[in-house]
């Protein structure tokens, strides 16, 4: 049994003891301690929190919980049912709501649930912020409502249709072109709340011919659900048979999009990201920002475009608050995940879908012939285990001398950005491990650099 307290929240598995797992009690305990963060730095006067949650076996029971706590601490709760986390992040603006509350493990597999935490702005907390929770629910500082202030629930599931006419009404968006396309598209939306959303989305956007798999929201997963090679199999095998255009893939809470060529492979995660840049700056010309373990391709696609690029430490709210500072026009992770301030600040797949079939239908393409116009790049991602005695801290920094002549970023770690090449090492916030990504123009030389240096930290922690 696993229960991870972090600054973006509670995850765990389902079933076990108090404070090894994510049980009724412990979802009590670290929702009381959200109600009174929000209660004590909301500028909001409404007194309601938005719940949204994936189609995950526990989520109903966690759903039910989470609302009866918010409601017994005196918020008023708007439930929107089964809902994506961009959905519910778009909730919490349009319901000018004090916070909102995400059920879902991500791409965990069934046994994980999670409670994803958002401010007023239907955004992350920041690291400050969901420190402060934690220290809340450590010392268990809350107080629950009187009897005559006791919060109440109303039902909305009205708004992963709202959100789908949100997208649909960007201006980047060309319904026309998609449906003249008259594209075949293959989904798997691994039984959760994608099998609802992703299917309407492109029936709205014209598109006739959708092939359906993992689409029936039962919460009973058809692979392991993170969208990575390994996990596609099956609609990779369809792709290969010819029967679509395209296939998307999308995470449990609909987050991250990945892309499968009409020949079966893999159009890469990075390139989710990297694609629709560069159809967004091709008609609005700005910044972007991805996190540092991201391809680098963006970048290149970014100055090729007359534009500036920035990186940011790796998180979702992370690259929020670059892209807010320089004011960029598209930004992401390299996970599948694309952020379009014109319609809100969060990862979103159905904005990743509607932008990538727009450019698809206008490029006149194959999408393997699409991706063939981006720069070619490979990421390995590679890890070192140390003993709990090494100094992990000494090490990068040793890192970073030893590669002072090169391009260094310690903002998050140490990457090292080669004239062709990077490597990105960062430490593990719960083990003793440093990630080690590494990228280069073959996935050979990739593995090689990361092996590399890899072997150099061997050394040193001798």
């Amino acid at each position: 049994m696993s229960l991870i307290k972090s600054i973006s929240g509670i995850r765990g598995t389902i079933g076990g003891s108090v404070g090894d797992a994510l049980t009724p009690l412990d979802i009590v305990k670290f929702t009381s301690a959200y109600a009174t963060f929000i209660r004590r730095t909301t500028t909001k006067a409404s007194n309601t929190i938005v719940v949204g949650r994936d189609a995950r076996l526990s989520g109903k029971m966690v759903n039910d919980i989470v609302v009866s706590t918010l409601t017994g601490m005196g918020f008023d709760v708007v439930n929107l049912g089964l809902a994506t986390t961009p959905t519910t992040e778009i909730a919490v603006v349009e319901e000018n709501a004090c916070g909102g509350i995400i059920i879902t493990a991500s791409h965990n597999p069934k046994q994980w649930n999670a409670l994803k935490l958002l401010n007023e702005d239907g955004e992350f907390l920041n690291d400050a912020q969901g420190k402060e929770v934690l220290k809340i629910a450590e010392t268990e500082d809350f107080t629950y409502a009187e009897v005559d202030d006791l919060g109440r629930e109303l039902k909305n599931e009205t708004y992963m249709r709202r959100h789908i006419d949100k997208v649909l009404a960007l201006n980047l968006v060309d319904a026309d072109a998609i449906r003249r396309a008259n594209f075949t598209v293959a989904v798997d939306a691994v039984n959760s709340v994608g099998g609802i959303i992703i299917p309407e989305l492109l029936e709205r956007l014209g598109v006739k011919n959708i092939i359906k798999l993992y689409c029936d929201p039962t919460g009973n997963f058809g692979h392991t659900p993170e969208p990575i090679p390994q996990n596609l199999t099956d609609i990779a095998n369809v792709m290969k048979q010819g029967k679509a255009d395209v296939g998307f893939v999308v995470d449990p809470d609909v987050d991250r999009l990945a892309i499968i060529m009409e020949n079966g492979e893999f159009f890469v995660e990075e390139y989710t990201l990297v694609s629709i840049a560069d159809y967004v700056l091709s008609h609005t010309p700005g910044a972007t920002v991805s996190n540092l373990s991201s391809s680098r391709a963006l970048k290149d696609v970014t100055e090729a475009h007359g534009c500036k690029y920035t990186a940011a430490a790796v998180g979702e709210v992370n690259v929020v608050t670059e892209m807010k500072r320089t004011g960029a026009v598209i930004g992401g992770e390299g996970n599948g995940g694309v952020i379009y301030p014109e319609i809100h600040y969060g990862r979103d797949a159905l904005v990743g879908v509607a932008l990538f079939l727009t450019l698809l239908a206008k490029s006149g393409k194959k999408v393997s012939e699409l991706k063939k116009t981006y720069p070619q790049y490979s990421i390995a991602k590679n890890k070192i285990e140390l003993t709990p005695s090494i100094d992990v801290d000494a090490i990068l920094e040793a890192m970073k001398e030893k590669y002072a002549h090169e391009k260094v970023t310690d903002i998050d770690g140490v990457k090292i950005d080669f004239d062709d090449s990077w490597v990105h090492l960062r430490k593990s916030n719960t083990e003793p491990i440093i990630r080690i990504y590494s990228e280069a123009g073959t996935m050979e030389k990739a593995e090689k650099l990361g092996n590399d240096i890899k072997g150099i930290i061997e050394d040193m922690a001798k």
